[in-house]
């Protein structure tokens, strides 16, 4: 486990949403998990519109969860996935963004 002021990677979240909830997650399916998703993103945009800044990062918490949820059962690895953004733009390359 973590202490409470070390970062977590994305793996180590990917980790421990797979022990956390992985069987339930399965269980529960693709189509099911990517509508958690949303019915989370839409908590998260109330939150950023009307929210305290603990409702919003409350939030931002259960987004990233469910995405890390999803990649798990996809067997997607979220730092691979990442890479594309390393340089900046995924199109131009550029930092900040040329593509405008």
């Amino acid at each position: 486990t973590l202490c409470e002021h070390d970062a977590m990677t994305l793996a180590e979240l990917q980790s421990v949403i797979a022990a956390t909830y992985g069987v339930r997650d399965a269980e529960r399916g693709i189509p099911s998990t990517v509508a958690w998703i949303a019915e989370e993103v839409g908590e998260l945009a109330q939150a950023v519109r009307k929210g305290t800044r603990a409702q919003q990062e409350h939030e931002f918490s259960d987004v990233l969860a469910w995405v890390a949820s999803l990649a798990n059962q996809l067997d997607i690895d979220l730092t691979h996935a990442l890479e594309r953004y390393a340089a900046g733009c995924p199109k131009c390359h550029a930092v900040p963004c040329a593509c405008g």
